[in-house]
């Protein structure tokens, strides 16, 4: 109790942690609703309070996605078969966050990570403020990429595995 109540008054007067910012605490992501002297109350995504001792603000690792800037930057992993038009899947990748209006500037980019076990892998990155429905947000724009691909003869492939009998 004694290190929740020093360690509210050090949020207090660092502000490292204010109203409305979005957390993640041990796994768990969600809204700063309320700041005690003891304990503070964060909001998850599924709408249950979790009452937070403090001293876990002030002495654990809290990734405080608000606290320098309100967008984040985000990043949505896709494979394509070799074979596949690298331009055409980049602009493929681009049209499916074009017309989102969850995207926020700076505008998003496609890059070309690496020649995958079994496909090329893409990175979309975008930015958005809308951070706690990012999963949903980024939901969307799989389903939209994969809406793309199908129309543009695009293939996702998947691992394949060759067995062999010992005889």
């Amino acid at each position: 109790t004694f290190n929740d109540l020093i360690s509210g008054i050090i949020i207090l007067f660092e502000r490292s942690v204010s109203v409305g910012d979005v957390l993640v605490i041990e796994g768990t992501v969600g809204t700063i609703k309320k700041i005690g002297l003891r304990a503070s109350t964060l909001e998850t995504t599924g709408s249950v309070s979790v009452v937070v001792p403090n001293h876990l603000l002030v002495t654990e690792k809290v990734t405080n996605w608000n606290y320098s800037n309100n967008r984040v930057r985000f990043k949505i992993e896709v494979g394509v078969a070799y074979g596949s038009d690298t331009e055409k899947v980049k602009k493929l990748l681009l049209e499916s966050v074009k017309d989102n209006p969850h995207i926020s500037f700076p505008k998003p980019l496609v890059r070309l990570e690496n020649f995958g076990e079994s496909s090329l892998d893409f990175g979309l990155y975008f930015f958005s403020k809308n951070l706690l429905f990012i999963d949903n947000i980024k939901s969307d724009i799989r389903m939209e990429i994969n809406r793309l691909f199908l129309e543009n003869d695009i293939n996702i492939p998947f691992p394949q595995r060759v067995l062999h009998q010992i005889k």
